[in-house]
């Protein structure tokens, strides 16, 4: 049985930290961080995001591995109840959370880990910026995006879009233009190759099913607009890109 923690065990590290000259990541720093993906703001976390050996962070094993899962997972949770604070979906927040962790379960190197965190730090604020975004725009707007997001598997076309929201297709696509800043049309082909490139990275389906299952006219079409899209085709975008011991 594990013995109760003393004030004078308290004392006793707190004075070797201090000979040591070691200091925890001040609170407000850390606040900024999480507030940051909270908000969206990528440029700010580029800034601010410390790397996973700095000493501030302070040291929760000596096994410099498990040090670095135990701090991921302590982040990926206060980040999880950031963002439901920031108006992620709870059932979304929880999902992501439960994804990462099982992926930072299957890191065997500090590399593996700091891909993982730079990954899943800005997936979050990604996700956020988006939230961020729907709020700002208009309830037709943000119907269409909704109806994209649940329809990328089949064919979607502006008059359908216009009849689910209940406008007429020369409102709906002015308005979505205003609102976005793209068309509609630019709009599904870039989620589509978004959900191509999370496919690529973490399955095994082949980029002839991927095609299939995002609606794509023809292989060769999805292969054209992908490297349009990434500078890469779907093969060398796998290459680089795909983990093999998280999937």
């Amino acid at each position: 049985m594990n013995e109760k923690l003393t004030d004078s065990q308290l004392l006793h590290s707190l004075f070797l930290q201090r000979e040591d000259h070691y200091n925890h990541l001040s609170y407000e720093k850390e606040l900024r961080f999480y507030e940051a993906v909270k908000n969206g703001d990528t440029e700010l976390l580029k800034q601010i995001m410390i790397p996973l050996d700095n000493r501030q962070l302070g040291i929760l094993s000596k096994n410099p591995l498990r040090n670095i899962q135990y701090h991921l997972t302590i982040t990926i949770a206060f980040i999880t109840r950031f963002c439901i604070e920031g108006g992620m979906d709870v059932e979304t927040a929880y999902t992501l959370s439960d994804i990462n962790i099982r992926k930072l379960d299957n890191c065997t190197s500090i590399k593996d880990l700091s891909l993982l965190h730079h990954e899943f730090v800005f997936d979050y604020a990604a996700r956020m910026k988006k939230i961020q975004t729907k709020r700002s725009i208009s309830i037709a707007v943000s119907q269409c995006i909704d109806y994209i997001y649940n329809n990328l598997h089949d064919s979607i076309t502006i008059e359908e879009l216009a009849q689910h929201v209940g406008k007429n297709v020369t409102y709906i696509c002015g308005l979505f233009k205003k609102e976005m800043n793209t068309t509609i049309g630019n709009f599904i082909v870039s989620k589509r190759i978004e959900a191509a490139e999370n496919m690529l990275k973490y399955s095994d389906y082949t980029a002839t099913e991927i095609s299939n299952y995002l609606a794509f006219n023809s292989h060769s079409h999805f292969i054209h607009v992908f490297k349009k899209h990434t500078g890469l085709t779907p093969k060398e975008y796998r290459k680089r890109n795909y983990r093999s011991n998280w999937k």
